[in-house]
Order: structure tokens, then sequence, then C-alpha cells
């Protein structure tokens, strides 16, 4: 995997070449001051609401600071319009991803956002975002040439209820659909283990009429969404590398030193097969509390003085 196959990855990218097959969405310029306020470490304060200015107050012992958050009102309005244009209701990501890894902080526990508020409170929370922002590049084979420029975006795609069942990730090397894997793989869908042919052929059909041959390079990942109707839709492009989940397979299997079982040139499929096999979601591990993570790390020391007095009172 190399830098220039992250870049493609882009959403803004691919979006223009396979619009008519994807989600409607909208890209805006993502400004400094506000990636500079999505990497700020301390205390998660939301900005981008529509009410006035709100503060948050720290006390250690008699030291007492006040936070305010900041305001972006330009970028606010051209989000809040984005927002509306696409029907009051976004799937929001960055150049590469969506903050998966925090719908437990919202109070629906979905990524559905109506506001910049909503969209903030995610993106604050998510190691997914922050790595696109602090380690894009992470894991290429060519780290040691220059890193392209990025101009980060904030991509906002319309609404749409996916049913988890629906979503398949394919592997696609040298052009070729090697590979296709179960995108919920945690859990049981009796309806996969029925249509396990109709789905692998639609799929099949899907990348050789409208993906083979037309994105920037050979060895890519695509996320595909097969509706009630089994129409496919595409829904995002990957790097063909580590960085990228690769679900049921293994990386090794995928590249050149594994191998995968197909037959006559059709792409292996794989899916949970049953109940007994069902998993938790890899997920969960970013539910940790951040303040337990900062006391194990000693990242925070205010959190660990006050932990310390905490256990004093309590042991005297």
């Amino acid at each position: 995997m190399k830098k220039e196959q992250v870049v493609n990855c882009q959403l803004s990218v691919w979006y223009p070449i396979f619009k008519k097959h994807t989600i409607k969405s909208l890209i805006l310029p993502l400004p400094q001051n506000v990636i500079d306020y999505l990497l700020d470490d301390g205390t998660l304060v939301v900005s981008g609401r529509c009410e006035h200015t709100h503060t948050h107050t720290h006390t250690h012992d008699e030291t007492t600071s006040t936070v305010t958050a900041p305001e972006f009102p330009e970028f606010t309005s051209k989000v809040l319009e984005a927002i509306n244009v696409l029907g009051g209701r976004v799937f929001p990501k960055l150049n590469w991803s969506a903050p998966q890894d925090a719908n437990w902080i919202a109070l629906n526990s979905s990524l559905e956002c109506q506001s910049l508020s909503d969209i903030f409170l995610l993106f604050k929370s998510s190691d997914f975002i922050t790595h696109d922002l602090t380690q894009p590049f992470h894991l290429c084979s060519d780290e040691d040439s220059p890193n392209p420029p990025i101009n980060y975006e904030l991509v906002l795609r319309k609404w749409s209820e996916l049913i988890p069942g629906g979503e398949f990730r394919c592997f696609v090397k040298e052009n070729k659909l090697i590979a296709i894997s179960q995108r919920d793989y945690t859990q049981y869908y009796q309806h996969i283990l029925k249509q396990e042919q109709h789905i692998s052929q639609a799929i099949q059909a899907f990348f050789s009429q409208h993906v083979q041959y037309k994105f920037l390079d050979e060895d890519f990942v695509f996320d595909v969404y097969r509706d009630s109707q089994g129409r496919v839709w595409l829904i995002d492009i990957n790097p063909f590398g580590e960085v990228t989940d690769s679900l049921l397979f293994t990386w090794d299997e995928l590249t050149s030193s594994g191998e995968i079982s197909q037959q006559q040139g059709v792409p292996a499929f794989r899916y949970t097969t049953s109940e007994v096999t069902v998993q938790p979601s890899p997920c969960l591990s970013y539910r940790i509390p951040r303040d337990f993570v900062d006391l194990s790390t000693g990242e925070d020391a205010y959190k660990l003085m006050d932990f310390l007095k905490l256990v004093n009172l309590y042991i005297s």
C-alpha cells in the first residue's frame, strides 16, 4: 500500500467517478481552526450549536479555569445549509473515515447528525477521526517518501437507514474481485446463508459493470450495500492494505503470500454461518470512558491528583 493509493481513496476523489451508484454527498473544506479544535486534547466542549456560547468550569484546589466553546459562524452556516439540502439528517465523515468508534457517545447510539454540534461530538470522541488527521499514511510501504498534501474535508452524506446484514466488503487485486466478506461479521444473518449465490452474483455484476477499471488503482477495497430490491450501491472505497479491516479474511490470504480458494474465477465469499460464531463488536473496546484511559496512562495530571486525593480520603 502506497501513499498515492491512500490519497485516491478520499471520498472527494472517487465520488465524482461513481456518483450515480452511491449515496448523495456534499463535501466542505475543513478550516484550519476547526481542525485545531478537533485535535485539542482538552475537555470535550462541543461547539457548533445554535444557542449562545456555553462554558464549562474546572476546579483544582484554589485554581478555577473556564473553558469556552469556540464558535465557527461561517463554517456553521455552510454545514447547516448542506444538512438542509440533504434532507435534514446526515452521516458525517472526513476524507476517509467515519466516527464508527464513537456512536456510543450519541444519545441514540447512532451516527445520524442534524447539526454541527452533533458532528463535533462524534468527531472529538473518535480515534478513527484523529487517525485521519494525524496519521493518514500509517503503514504505507513508501513511508520514507514525502507525504502528499492533504486538504481536509467534512463529508456529509444523506442519511440512509442501512441494514447491517446488507453490507459487504469486497477486495480487488489487479482489477479482479478476489474476495467478498460480510461487513457486520459479528452477527449471524439467516438471509445471507439462504441467498449466498444471489448476493455474490449481484456484487460481481455490479463490480464488472460499474467499478472494474474505473477506479484509479488496480488494488483496492470497496464496500457495498445490497438493498431489499436486490440493487447494489457503492458505500466506500478503502486502500488495499492492513490499514483496512480484512474482516473474515486475513491480509496474508489476500496478498501474494497467501491463497484464497476460488472456483472458476468466482471470488471467495465468507459470512457468519451460525449463531455459534457470533462475536462482540470490535468497536466495544472504544467505549472505555476517557477519564479511565487518562488515569491509566498518566496523561492528565489533574485527574490523577484528584483520584489520589479521593483514595487518601477513603483510607483515612
